[in-house]
Formats: C-alpha cells, structure tokens, sequence
C-alpha cells in the first residue's frame, strides 16, 4: 500500500455573521464568545494541536480582525505581565499565540455555504490531506476528537467525518450518512445527503463539525454548484468522492455541545465549568441555587 499523507493542515471556517447571538455578535466574533476563559475558537485550535496539526488556516469575513490579534503575540501585554509577576497568566497568553509561519488567513468575501468556505482555503491547503474543524460543535472527551479522527485515518485513509445519532425528526437539519456496513466504531460511507426530511432519511447518523479530507474535494467544489439553501455544500462534494476514495463514518468518543445554539452554548460552558479543579465545586454549589 502506498504510504498515507499524514493530516497536518486544518481549516477553521470562521467567516459567519453569528446572527443567532445578536446583539453580542455585533462587534465580536462568534468564535470568540468564550467558554468559560477561552474562546471557542481557541478551544477548537487546541484540539487540534492534540491531534498533531501544525498548520493552521482560518477562513474569515469581515469583523474577525479579533480573531487575527488573539492568536497573536502581544508582546506589551506579555511584558506588562511578566513585570507584574503574573506568571500564570502570562503563561496562559503565550498558549493562545499560533507559531510564525503556522497562522494563515484568508477572506471568504461573500456567504455562499461551508462548501465554499472551505474552497477559498484551497491554496493554503494544497495537494495535501487536512481537516476541518468548525468551532460551533464543542467536543468534550478524554481524547480529543480530532485525535481520535486522525488515528482512525491511519487505520483506514481516504475521508472521515464524525458522526452522531441525532433523533429521526432532526434529520432534517444535518448531513446524513446513507451506510454501507458498521463496526458501532467505524460506518462505510456509500452516500451523503444533506438535509433529508425524516421520512426519506437513510439513516440517523449525522456528521458534526470535525472532517478529514482528500484534497480532491476541491475539484468538485471548484465548480460552484449550488444545493441546499441555493448555497455550495461541502457535502455535496464529499458525496462526489465516495466509490472513488475509501470514506467512513466515526463514532467518537465524547460529548458533542452545540454552541451555534444559546441554549448549547450554556450548557457546554456549565459542563466545561464544571470539569475544572478549579472551579467545579464552587459552580456546582452556585447551580443549586437555581435548580
């Protein structure tokens, strides 16, 4: 067997207008509402250092310059800090900063779908296999996601996805898997349909925000076609790689949160909260006050 490619690019679709938190999204990135004291986009870039990424490539708008400065080196915030003996938190700081040469942006300049989201990463990315992380989808875990993506990747190659059961009445919101075969781990992908009504769902199986793909996928987004919602699906493409590359289904290891809904984001912020030494009692014993 030829030797695989190892994932080492990932791409952060990160050019939407967060309308479901406005007003707060107004001035501020959605990806930078944070959990507890991290961003959301922060987290989602620390999964994927623990999956072994190296380069990282975000796909943004207008507004997201906060996105550009927070991944940065702020070097008078670190020497204000370091003079204050404030060396936890200077600590913490340094750990946000992206390596030079390993932070790349481009501009998705109008809102046509993930699809072409991730298109306009095309150049950073190249002949090379890479993963997409989207920051909305929080995944809390003993081993993060992304790393269980890229050791099930080792194993068999081609693309993967995460998927979760979502109920039948729900399909009509994700991308569903249509299954060949299934280990309960591992689900041979044989179609992708985006957004079925219930009745014509092939199965329950739903991908989240985590994906690693051939760099094939840019053939078929580079011809702009439109699907659902008039916009240019990712998974409309993916669908056109099955048969020609092996493609599966992951079952993870890990809670899925919702955080492009209000109601998931407060939840993900209480169970992160709450797996903190540092603060899990003190929020667990504020939690009964109100329940």
């Amino acid at each position: 067997m030829p030797m695989r490619k190892p994932v080492r690019k990932v791409v952060f679709p990160v050019a939407g207008l967060g309308t479901r938190f406005l007003p707060a999204t107004k001035a501020i990135p959605k990806e930078m509402l944070p959990l507890v004291d991290r961003p959301l986009l922060q987290h989602a870039v620390e999964e994927a250092r623990a999956a072994g990424i190296e380069d990282f490539v975000f796909v943004t708008g207008r507004s997201k310059r906060a996105i550009e400065d927070h991944f940065d080196a702020d070097t008078e915030l670190n020497r204000t800090l370091e003079e204050r003996g404030k060396i936890e938190s200077l600590e913490e700081v340094r750990h946000s900063e992206i390596a030079p040469g390993r932070c790349f942006y481009t501009r998705q300049q109008v809102p046509l779908g993930l699809g072409h989201a991730v298109w306009c990463a095309r150049a950073l990315i190249g002949n090379d296999p890479f993963a997409i992380v989207l920051p909305d989808d929080f995944v809390q875990g003993e081993t993060p996601c992304l790393k269980q993506m890229v050791e099930a990747y080792n194993e068999v190659g081609g693309n993967i996805v995460a998927v979760v059961d979502v109920p039948r009445e729900k399909t009509s919101s994700y991308g569903i898997l249509d299954v060949e075969k299934d280990d309960g781990r591992l689900a041979t992908v044989r179609g992708l349909v985006e957004k079925p009504k219930p009745a014509d769902a092939p199965s329950t199986l739903s991908i989240i925000g985590r994906y690693i793909l051939q760099p094939e996928i840019f053939d078929h987004l580079e011809r702009q076609q439109r699907g659902a919602g008039n916009e240019i699906q990712l998974t409309d493409a993916m669908a056109k790689l099955i048969g020609n590359q092996p493609f599966h289904g992951l079952r993870f290891e890990g809670t899925r949160f919702d955080c492009g809904d209000k109601v998931g984001f407060i939840e993900a912020t209480v169970a992160h909260a709450l797996k903190r030494p540092d603060m899990a009692d003190k929020v667990r014993e504020m939690l009964r006050k109100y329940c």
